[in-house]
C-alpha cells in the first residue's frame, strides 16, 4: 500500500510531477508511471491531475496523512540510531531568515561545527511560511525566527529580545523636527536606547517621506503596519522587499524609511548617512526562538545545539 513513498510525498510537496521529478533525479514520465501504478494496486487516485498545481483527492488526504505518521515513525528511529553513535555521525537540519542566518546562527554553527565535526549541518534559507511548511513535514530539525508558532504543534526555546527602529536617510529634512528622539549608535549596541527614559518618536514626523517595506506576510511587515495604524499613518510605499538588509541598504542610499531590527543594526556597523529611531513597544518588540516539532524525538545533535545556541546569547 506504501510502496515508493518518496515518490508520492515528493508530488505532493512539490504539487508538480515535473519539480518532483527533477528533485528525484528520474524523468518525468517514469516519475508519472510509478504513481499510476501505485495508485492502481491501491485502487484509488491519491492525486487530482485536473488542478493546477496538483491537487490531492479526498484518498489522497487520508493517504498523505499515514503516509507522513510512517515517515515520522521512521525518522524517529533512524534518529535513535544516530544517537547510538554518540554523535560521530548523523545529521541536523537548521533554517531561518536571512536575518537570522546572517547575524545569529554563525557563531552557533562555528562552535557546533568544532565540537561535533562528524554531524552534517544543512541549512535552509527561505521566509517564515516556507520554514513551518518545512519543519512541519520534517525537513528541518530546527527554525530559528521571531514569529509565534502554533505553541500546540510546536516547542519553543527562547533566544534572545529583537526589536523594530526606524532607519530613516540623513538627507530628509524631516530629521531637522526631531533631533531629540535620534539614537546614538553605542545606545543601540549597548540595548541602552531601552530604558524607558529614552523617547518614542511620532512616526507623523514622516508621514510625507517614501517608506521601504518587506514583502506581505513577512513578521517585520506586519508590525510595521499595525505600528502605522496605531499612529494614523498611511505610509507611502516605494518598495516592496524580500530582505530586510535590501531595505536597510537603501535606506543607507536615501531611498526611502524603513523598519529594521536591531539586531541588524548592531551587527552592521554605524552609517553616517542614516539616523535610527525607537519606535513605541507594543508592536515592535519581540522575542526570537529556536522551534522544533513537539511529539517528535528530540535526536542527540538537536539538543547539543540548543544548549550551544543558549550559551553564545548575542
Amino acid at each position: 500500500m506504501f510502496k515508493g513513498i518518496e515518490y508520492v510525498y515528493e508530488v505532493y510537496l512539490e504539487k508538480s510531477f515535473s519539480k518532483a521529478a527533477k528533485n528525484l533525479f528520474i524523468s518525468q514520465p517514469s516519475l508519472s508511471a510509478a504513481i499510476k501504478k501505485i495508485e492502481l494496486e491501491i485502487g484509488f487516485d491519491i492525486f487530482d491531475r485536473t488542478t493546477k498545481p496538483i491537487g490531492l483527492t479526498e484518498f489522497g488526504l487520508e493517504y498523505i496523512k499515514s503516509l507522513e505518521k510512517i515517515l515520522e515513525i521512521e525518522e524517529n528511529f533512524n534518529n535513535y540510531l544516530q544517537d547510538l553513535s554518540d554523535l560521530q555521525a548523523g545529521s541536523i537540519s537548521i533554517g531561518g531568515t536571512n536575518l537570522f542566518t546572517s547575524y545569529i546562527l554563525p557563531p552557533i554553527l562555528s562552535e557546533f561545527s568544532n565540537k561535533y565535526p562528524k554531524v552534517k549541518l544543512n541549512i535552509i534559507e527561505t521566509n517564515t511560511a516556507e520554514l513551518e511548511k518545512y519543519l512541519y513535514n520534517g525537513s528541518l530539525d530546527l527554525v530559528i525566527d521571531n514569529y509565534d508558532f502554533d505553541s500546540s504543534v510546536y516547542e519553543r526555546n527562547f533566544y534572545s529580545k529583537d526589536n523594530i527602529m526606524l532607519a530613516v536617510p540623513a538627507k530628509f529634512e524631516s530629521n531637522n523636527r526631531v533631533g531629540e528622539y535620534q539614537i546614538p549608535y553605542e545606545d543601540i549596541k549597548s540595548g541602552k536606547y531601552l530604558d524607558e527614559s529614552v523617547k518614542t518618536l511620532p512616526l507623523k514626523t514622516f508621514k510625507d517621506e517614501p517608506f521601504l517595506f518587506l514583502k506581505e506576510g513577512n513578521d517585520t511587515r506586519i508590525r510595521a503596519e499595525k505600528i502605522c495604524v496605531r499612529e494614523n499613518v498611511k505610509p507611502n510605499i516605494l518598495l516592496e522587499l524580500d530582505q530586510q538588509m535590501t531595505c536597510f541598504n537603501l535606506t543607507c542610499f536615501g531611498m526611502g524609511v524603513s523598519f529594521v531590527s536591531d539586531i541588524l543594526l548592531k551587527n552592521v556597523g554605524e552609517n553616517k548617512e542614516i539616523y535610527i529611531y525607537k519606535l513605541e513597544t507594543f508592536d515592535s518588540a519581540r522575542e526570537v526562538s529556536f522551534y522544533y516539532k513537539k511529539f517528535k524525538y528530540l535526536k542527540k545533535a538537536t539538543q547539543e545545539f540548543l544548549k550551544i545556541a543558549n550559551s553564545i546569547k548575542i
